[in-house]
């Protein structure tokens, strides 16, 4: 009777809060701002893969656009190029350019400043997580680019588990706890979140691909809250599970559909930012951000699938640093939109 008891209370967890009827949320009313930022005369943004902001309230843009390059006249072909860093003022007037032609920089996939202000860049081709100290200098690196291409590439191996080090194999997200621990999601060749000490030192990662609780089809985005728990979006799962500081299954958030990008506000009643976000090959459907509480309660949505202000298109980043004014990043639309949220 005590192992059945165990066993139920075990799924219990592992099923998470009850799923709110989505179509049942209240809707958030909102506005987006025209012309959010500011762009210099024949610079455009791609494919935005993330945006955020620091405390002066300046605004950082890793986006998809350069010209990729792999070189193949030699023994050892490379691949460079392919993104850029901008930074905007609090206005979105454009301020310049931070780590222009950086070996780092290839496949945006997301951009986060920690709480001192350092900008932190997740490449998922080149396969490294880069810090720059505020002023935009170099401070850290995690992650290794490799010094050749295979051409043509080779299929992905293994069961996403990764190895137990910094090596990543497309990584997405970055995020960090109280202590200053550095927690990456290395979520799309391999599906796992890794652990590092406030030095760059790993400590553990968990995860692989799979279904059962703590495994992950994907790892987009992930968030860390005020105890340290890790809230990862396993989008292709439909689901957010929720970790310990070291790993442990706590439970799994499942009524936000594809979870893909994820925000948390700090303070002493944090909300979470979930897009439910539309795949690159389908922008007519979905596409909604849902607010919630910790505890998965849905608390409101707003926007929908389509491509005029106020709608999203393949929602990859969120910044959530004042929970009324977001900015949005969006692959599909290539574009920012800042919201305002009433």
């Amino acid at each position: 009777m005590k192992r059945l008891m165990q066993a139920l209370l075990a799924a219990a967890l592992i099923a998470g809060a009850p799923a709110y009827a989505q179509k049942e949320a209240p809707e958030i009313q909102f506005d987006s701002a025209p012309n959010a930022l500011q762009l210099p005369a024949g610079v455009y943004l791609g494919e935005v893969g993330g945006v955020a902001t620091n405390s002066r309230g300046d605004i950082f843009v890793y986006t998809r656009t350069g010209h990729p390059t792999i070189t193949i006249g030699t023994a050892r072909p490379f691949a460079h190029g392919g993104s850029r860093l901008f930074q905007f003022d609090r206005n979105g007037k454009f301020v310049g350019e931070i780590g222009k032609n950086s070996y780092g920089f290839m496949f945006a996939a997301q951009v986060r400043v920690d709480p001192n202000d350092n900008i932190w860049v997740v490449d998922q081709m080149t396969n490294m997580v880069i810090k720059f100290d505020p002023q935009g200098r170099l401070a850290m690196l995690l992650g290794r680019k490799a010094e050749a291409v295979p051409v043509p590439a080779r299929p992905a191996t293994g069961d996403g588990a990764g190895q137990p080090t910094d090596l990543f194999d497309r990584p997405t997200d970055v995020a960090w706890d109280a202590a200053g621990n550095i927690f990456v999601a290395d979520g799309l060749g391999n599906a796992r979140i890794a652990k590092f000490d406030k030095d760059g030192k790993f400590v553990k990662s968990w995860g692989k691909k799979g279904t059962a609780p703590g495994e992950f089809a994907n790892v987009r985005s992930i968030a860390v809250d005020g105890q340290g728990n890790v809230y990862a979006a396993d989008g292709g799962n439909k689901r957010i599970q929720v970790f310990d500081n070291n790993g442990a299954v706590k439970t799994a958030l499942t009524n936000v559909g594809n979870a893909q990008a994820l925000c948390m506000t700090k303070g002493s009643n944090p909300v979470l930012y979930v897009s439910n976000s539309n795949p690159p090959n389908d922008l007519d459907h979905d596409g909604e951000i849902y607010r919630m509480r910790l505890d998965g309660t849905i608390t409101g949505k707003f926007g929908r699938a389509g491509k005029l202000l106020k709608e999203f298109g393949t929602v990859n980043a969120i910044d959530c640093r004042n929970e009324n004014t977001l900015y949005v990043g969006e692959i599909g639309n290539l574009r920012v939109q800042k919201l305002a949220l009433h």
